[in-house]
């Protein structure tokens, strides 16, 4: 008979954006770390079916798993805390909820029944949730929004009937709560606190642990005046205090106690937790011998959350490198809109650039700039999925000399059409989860810097675009110097491009920062930091 997989429903009070993800990662760690096997699963609340058609200033990045589902940043936070790998099960949202319930009552599943959110709605909440849970030991359950919000109620109601369900030691509710610090009383106030347990214990869901996000630390006495205004006990309210770099959150919630509190409550006999991996590589984040600057070129700049796993993957090859990674992030519409001398002006210090992904015309022209400027400079230069397009659209007008070339994504009359649609995506009306996503094979050609980078030809990398280096030109292109040094098995796609007479400029279609982790850095953001190195010492 197989075990009960035990489970930890994380939800959160007062405001949004208080680390519900970071919380749920790094308790996925502690408890890996004690030797159970651990998952994770977003509960999204939004009506969407996935991230995969928001705007990224609206929603952050989509994070692309293995098996090609869009979903939420989360996951990215997940999977570099823990070592198992999300996928398609591990985000669940109202869409595709509301999509599964009503497709099955058009199909006469429900026999003729009143389809109603309880119990159709929860039952197949609850369904998906045992679906992802199976061969885990502990099932870390966060949901998404804020403890109110009238979106999240179904799921609210689900988790209530499945903790009730399981029984008790089989699950337990963790509650991230906000308490502020009000500077002109000089104090730390916790009625926000109080109303937001109050409200989730209305919907019929009682936290056995409360996580307070605070800036500073808070004293015995507070946490006793907290567990008796919220009806939990004193040593079950634990800080979630703000961190020099989020990596040390684990270190600082077993510090708390957390671990041992949950394992308490949920009944598990396990090891203490072996975390000196993890202090080594706090020490090294937090102790490094170098620093250098990369200028980071995009168009979600105003949102850091766009990237989030891109920043996370340039700081991982600081940690490899054993320095800091300063990372300016740039708007490539300033860039476009201050003309000719703007890249003077704003990369003359920089070691290395770095040119995002993104979709649609806006800011196109900053990022060639940008690309333009690195490698004529001969400034080390990595660019990612559409950044590698735009890498190519540059050197095909100035260097192979071909006016107007361009992308058929911007510009569909364009005489040279560099880069254009897969023979697979010509005619797709409909936007989400049509893409080319998930691992795909790549073959480096042997000796290329993308090779020696990875110690390897044959790797798999995660995608997630619709667009291609235009066959036609490909001879065009390495006539000219532009080394193709990474295809599709089939020879059919271009993956990786580089510039062999260059310091460092190397491009991928694919997306490696989905795959990197602080303690496995990618071993493309490792060389592109080495080479950043290298530049800042000459």
């Amino acid at each position: 008979m197989s075990k009960q997989t035990k489970f930890i429903f994380v939800t959160g009070g007062v405001v949004s954006s208080l680390g519900k993800g970071l919380a749920s990662a790094s308790i996925g760690s502690l408890l890996e770390n004690r030797g159970l096997k651990v998952s994770n699963l977003k509960l999204d609340p939004y009506i969407n079916v996935d991230p995969g058609t928001m705007n990224p200033l609206q929603h952050g990045e989509v994070y692309v798993t293995e098996d090609g589902a869009e979903t939420d940043l989360d996951l990215g936070h997940y999977e570099r805390f823990v070592s198992a790998r999300m996928g398609r099960l591990n985000n669940m949202t109202t869409g595709q909820v509301y999509h599964s319930v009503i497709t099955k009552e058009r199909r006469g599943d429900y026999l003729g029944a009143t389809v109603q959110v309880i119990p159709h709605i929860t039952d197949e909440i609850k369904e998906r949730i045992r679906a992802c849970a199976g061969g885990n030991e502990v099932l870390i359950v966060e949901v998404g929004g804020t403890v109110g919000d009238i979106e999240s109620l179904p799921f609210l109601e689900a988790i209530r009937q499945l903790r009730h369900e399981l029984g008790p030691q089989n699950s337990i509710a963790i509650h991230l709560t906000l308490i502020p610090y009000i500077s002109a009383a000089g104090e730390l106030k916790t009625k926000p606190t109080q109303h937001s347990v109050q409200k989730l214990r209305e919907i019929g869901i009682i936290p056995e642990i409360l996580l307070c996000r605070v800036d500073r630390p808070i004293d015995l006495a507070l946490k006793a005046k907290i567990g008796l205004f919220c009806n939990v006990s004193a040593d079950c309210v634990f800080t979630s205090q703000d961190v020099p770099t989020i990596y040390e959150l684990p270190l600082h919630l077993h510090r708390e106690g957390l671990d041992d509190k949950i394992a308490e409550k949920l009944n598990i006999w396990s090891r203490t937790p072996r975390l000196g991996d993890w202090e080594r590589l706090v020490d090294k984040i937090k102790n490094p011998q170098r620093t250098v600057t990369i200028g980071f070129v995009g168009k979600y700049v105003q949102l850091v959350e766009s990237y989030k796993s891109l920043n996370e993957a340039l700081v991982h090859g600081g940690i490899d490198n054993d320095c800091r990674v300063i990372i300016r992030h740039l708007d490539s519409e300033e860039i476009e809109q201050r003309g000719p001398t703007a890249c003077d002006q704003l990369l003359s210090d920089v070691d290395g650039v770095l040119v995002a992904p993104g979709f649609g015309a806006r800011g196109t022209e900053g990022k060639i700039a940008a690309i333009r400027w690195a490698r004529e400079r001969r400034v080390p230069f990595f660019g990612i999925c559409f950044g590698m397009q735009l890498a190519v659209v540059e050197f095909a007008r100035h260097v192979c000399g071909l006016t107007g070339a361009s992308s058929s994504e911007l510009d569909p009359t364009s005489p040279h059409p560099v880069v254009d649609l897969m023979p697979d995506q010509r005619g797709v009306t409909d936007k989400g989860a049509t893409m080319r996503l998930g691992s795909y094979p790549c073959t480096l050609e042997s000796g290329s810097r993308a090779a020696l980078a990875y110690g390897a030809t044959q790797i798999t990398e995660r995608h997630r675009h619709r667009w291609e280096v235009n066959n036609r030109y490909r001879d065009e292109l390495a006539g000219k110097g532009l080394r193709l040094s990474g295809l599709s098995p089939d020879q059919r796609l271009v993956e990786v491009i580089e510039l062999p007479d260059h310091p460092y400029f190397v491009a991928c279609q694919f997306h490696p920062e989905f795959k990197s982790r602080p303690t496995a850095p990618h071993p493309l953001f490792r060389s592109f930091v080495r080479a950043a190195l290298d530049h800042h010492v000459a």
